[in-house]
């Protein structure tokens, strides 16, 4: 394997946190006084920090677009190795994003191994697989165009597994540990297909997937309300996919795309019930307006993930030797430089986590078997409204990583380096 190289320059790095440290200590200590008069310890919540990390999207590190066109940007990755240095890069700097999650065929360059030893050699792990049905890719035999794991043609859907199979082969190369599977499949017209078939088809395709896994894999189950088939969808909601979880067996769990669900649906009570039925696999991290957005972690909704992660500590102590959520950003970013988005909702999800660690667990539930309403909503509003940012910036100092990560990043050079020594990305129509 070769020896780590850090994309950016250390010196760097630890200049512009000398000229920062000073005011980040301050704040510190003096967030520290605070929650010690409410009986919290500020580095208890720093240590819980440090433990905690994320995967990032190969896919994001790439601009996205509308449903009509696609804005490229100078210096924006064209393979799977350049994809790798702008996620080193995000790690670099966030210290909370260790794990890439690659996206077959799309980072598919052939040789896993060789996939392996250049993320190593960034400081970099992989996470969970991801496997594409929902596009046809070059050359591929059979359409995708009316389904895959649920398709009406028996030689379709056979295809469709065996492409799943072979991104577990490839995870297993990469030292992976899980496949996240989300299929398109569904209808546009009332009656273009059986609606009880089709689930039928699907299962029986996935279970010929799960019984490939290796043993210590979980097979993540990923659902979405619509799009592309707006009429139907085969796996459609977190009810659908706990029952196919349960079916396949315990490997298979549910993953929750913060984007996939109807609007004002009570994301948080989802957590609460798929942790309650064993089935609560895993998080793709973004924010919603309208529909599936995909838009940066906490910049439309911070206080619903907020509730998010409040659930998450709660289902934590409930059962602490079984809680081994899988947590991964997934965000389309179209209008701003991907690695500064990819930073700046590090550092939103994470305050999140910081705010429900906060939370008094013995006051809430002492208002909660008394009904008293009110106490109990301003028990969670009370670490909602805490300013965690002193305590975020100094666990990603302690690791080694940028106080002010979006300033360092930008002070690096390291995109108009990349828009002088990578080719030029095209246009095109769409979002992919």
């Amino acid at each position: 394997m070769s020896a780590t190289a850090p994309p950016l320059s250390r010196d760097l790095i630890d200049s512009l946190n000398a000229q920062n440290l000073a005011a980040l200590q301050d704040e510190y200590h003096s967030l520290g006084r605070v929650l010690e008069r409410r009986g919290c310890a500020i580095d208890a919540i720093k240590q819980r920090l440090l433990s905690f990390s994320l995967a990032q999207p190969s896919w994001g590190t790439g601009v996205g677009g509308t449903r009509f066109a696609r804005f490229p940007l100078a210096g924006e990755p064209t393979h799977f190795n350049e994809k790798l240095e702008d996620c080193a890069v995000v790690q670099q700097l966030s210290r909370i994003t260790p794990r890439v999650s690659p996206h077959f065929p799309w980072d598919k360059i052939g040789d896993a191994r060789a996939m392996l030893e250049r993320a190593t050699s960034l400081g970099l792990r992989f996470d969970a697989v991801n496997s594409n049905t929902f596009q046809d890719a070059p050359r591929q035999a059979l359409s995708y165009r009316h389904g895959s794991l649920a398709h009406t043609d028996a030689a379709v859907r056979a295809q469709a597994i065996e492409h799943n199979i072979e991104c577990i082969r490839m995870g297993e190369a990469l030292g992976s540990k899980a496949i996240t599977v989300w299929i398109g499949d569904g209808t546009n017209f009332p009656g273009q297909q059986s609606l009880s078939s089709s689930l039928d088809r699907y299962l029986e395709s996935a279970a010929q997937i799960y019984a490939a896994l290796p043993p210590g894999w979980s097979m993540l189950l990923e659902h979405k309300l619509y799009e592309p088939a707006f009429y139907s969808t085969v796996i459609s909601d977190w009810g659908s996919s706990m029952l196919a979880a349960q079916q396949l067996g315990p490997q298979a769990r549910c993953l929750i795309d913060l984007g996939h669900h109807a609007p004002n649906v009570n994301i948080e009570q989802i957590v609460a019930r798929l942790h309650r039925f064993g089935k609560l696999g895993g998080f793709h991290f973004n924010d919603s307006k309208y529909g599936d957005d995909d838009l940066d972690s906490g910049s439309i909704n911070p206080h619903q993930l907020f509730l998010v992660f409040n659930e998450l500590v709660e289902a934590e102590l409930r059962s602490p030797a079984d809680f081994d959520p899988a947590y991964m950003i997934d965000q389309s970013h179209n209008v701003t430089d991907p690695i500064e988005s990819l930073l700046s909702s590090a550092d939103a999800i994470a305050g999140a986590y910081a705010r429900a660690l906060l939370v008094d667990r013995a006051a809430l539930t002492e208002y909660q078997q008394g009904n008293d309403v009110m106490m109990a909503f301003q028990t969670l509003r009370r670490a909602y409204n805490v300013d965690v940012t002193p305590i975020v910036a100094m666990a990603r100092y302690e690791r080694g990583g940028a106080i002010d990560t979006i300033a360092a990043y930008r002070q690096s050079g390291w995109r108009p380096r990349k828009a002088r020594e990578r080719r030029a990305t095209s246009s095109g129509a769409g979002i992919v």
